[in-house]
């Protein structure tokens, strides 16, 4: 082989191997950014990314069962919450294809049991992006705090958490309402004569081949199924229990990393959907809602891209999916526990998929402080929160953190302890009417009431509809 031949074999080599050390490159990166969210306590769950179609890192962090120790796995099945409209959405759109369901038709005209006067006026389009008007269910304080243990038939969930007056005149504003979802579900049992689930696993899951989701019964044993928790700064603790007859479906399905990234490859093609219908899917309304999908032109650094995302939030658990058509990339992020930072983690590896500079997470300095308070005591803590508080860089601090921590320890009766980390959330948050507040309470429950009047006044004056700290002080001063 002469000099010019080996220069060119040479130079051939690099062009076909360049893309594999690019995207090893990316998903390294990627690798280290998730960890680091991990051991932060931001993530704790399952990630997959694909570039061009290709998955690009499958990877579970920390653990799905964190009693035994269970590892979180690609395949490990997460509740997805309100991930299960875009699939109810599906199930509308197919229905609408073959003319069972029109998206101008009436709720009356699909549900006879349903109060006449809104199903005269809301119309399966209204419902499917969220400006029906319908109040959403889970503001309901008796549903979510006393019967949300309690299994409910569809026809009496619609009808006696779904049917509220309106709050606006259907078309006119948009407003989030799980109540809609719960709807399209009743209409889509009603005209195919077939439970919500059933027809899912016909029309969609097992086309698909999504062996790893389905609805998500508690009392049904599921393989490698995530327990759910809540995370504070004390650390995990098992989450509420919570019916799945409730969120029904509005959130109630569970699905695995590698599922949803069947679900994302099938979108790009005709097989449960005409392109027609996807188009219609897709397109967005009020607030950039489709059906099921949020869609929107983002910029990424100097990137600008369309994007087609929903995120899921239920008891112990919240989830992400974004997808980028144009360039056939998808991020899947399910998490274990009901906080976490989707959101930043998400927009870390949407940038380093666009060659974007992107930033490493913030650990808590509210965490820290805790820890410092039991190991070393209130004094040490403070100096320790004081050096940390103006880097940064490195650490975040939030009022609302720092509050819970101040309200543990009053809890655990310890309110000098107390009484210094609110003083604390006072000097970070000078302009919070709520630290005000939240101090005021602790010197009235010391008994130190001119310290009480004094900080529920500043309170008041930050916040002149802070109702419950004019209730206080009005104590305090007839006392």
């Amino acid at each position: 082989m002469n000099t010019i031949s080996k220069i060119f074999t040479a130079i051939l080599f690099l062009v076909l191997i360049n893309p594999v050390i690019f995207s090893q490159d990316k998903a390294q990166k990627i690798d280290v950014l998730v960890n680091k969210y991990y051991d932060y306590g931001q993530f704790n769950g399952s990630v997959l990314v694909s570039e061009n179609g290709k998955i690009l890192l499958e990877k579970g962090y920390g653990f799905a069962n964190i009693e035994w120790k269970n590892p979180n796995r690609p395949d490990t099945k997460f509740r997805l919450g309100s991930i299960t409209k875009q699939f109810t959405a599906m199930l509308i759109m197919q229905l609408a294809e073959h003319g069972k369901i029109n998206l101008d038709g009436k709720v009356s005209d699909y549900l006879p049991y349903y109060r006449k006067d809104i199903g005269d006026k809301v119309t399966v389009h209204n419902l499917l992006t969220h400006t029906s008007g319908i109040p959403n269910l889970t503001n309901d304080p008796e549903l979510m705090q006393k019967m949300i243990r309690n299994p409910i038939g569809v026809k009496e969930l619609v009808m006696n958490y779904c049917s509220s007056d309106l709050e606006f005149e259907p078309g006119s504003k948009f407003n989030y309402s799980n109540s809609g979802y719960i709807i399209l579900g009743a209409i889509i049992e009603e005209i195919s004569g077939k439970k919500y689930e059933n027809l899912l696993s016909e029309n969609i899951l097992t086309p698909l081949n999504m062996t790893g989701t389905g609805y998500d019964h508690t009392s049904a044993i599921i393989e490698n199924r995530a327990s759910g928790y809540d995370k504070s700064i004390d650390g995990f603790t098992n989450t509420r229990y919570m019916d799945m007859s409730i969120p029904f479906s509005a959130g109630s399905l569970y699905s695995s990393a590698d599922d949803l990234f069947k679900w994302d490859q099938a979108l790009y093609t005709e097989k449960i959907i005409s392109k027609e219908s996807k188009e219609k899917m897709f397109t967005p309304f009020l607030d950039n809602y489709g059906y099921g999908w949020h869609i929107e032109d983002i910029n990424i650094g100097d990137v600008k891209k369309k994007i087609i995302t929903h995120s899921g939030g239920i008891f112990g658990f919240n989830t992400i999916i974004t997808r980028f058509p144009e360039d056939n990339n998808c991020i899947i992020l399910l998490n274990n526990f009901s906080s976490g930072n989707l959101d930043g983690l998400s927009s870390g590896i949407s940038k380093i998929l666009y060659d974007q500079e992107y930033s490493m997470p913030k650990r808590s300095i509210t965490e820290i402080l805790n820890k410092t308070i039991l190991t070393k005591g209130m004094s040490e803590a403070a100096d320790e929160f004081n050096a940390l508080k103006n880097n940064q860089k490195d650490y975040y601090i939030d009022e609302g953190e720092i509050n819970q921590l101040g309200y543990n320890l009053v809890n655990e009766y310890k309110i000098d302890e107390a009484i210094e980390v609110f003083k604390l959330n006072v000097e970070a948050f000078p302009n919070s009417s709520n630290v005000y507040d939240s101090l005021g309470e602790a010197y009235m429950n010391k008994g130190e009431t001119e310290l009480a009047i004094l900080n529920y006044k500043k309170s008041i004056e930050l916040n002149p509809k802070n109702e419950s700290g004019i209730r206080a002080l009005s104590k305090l001063q007839n006392k």
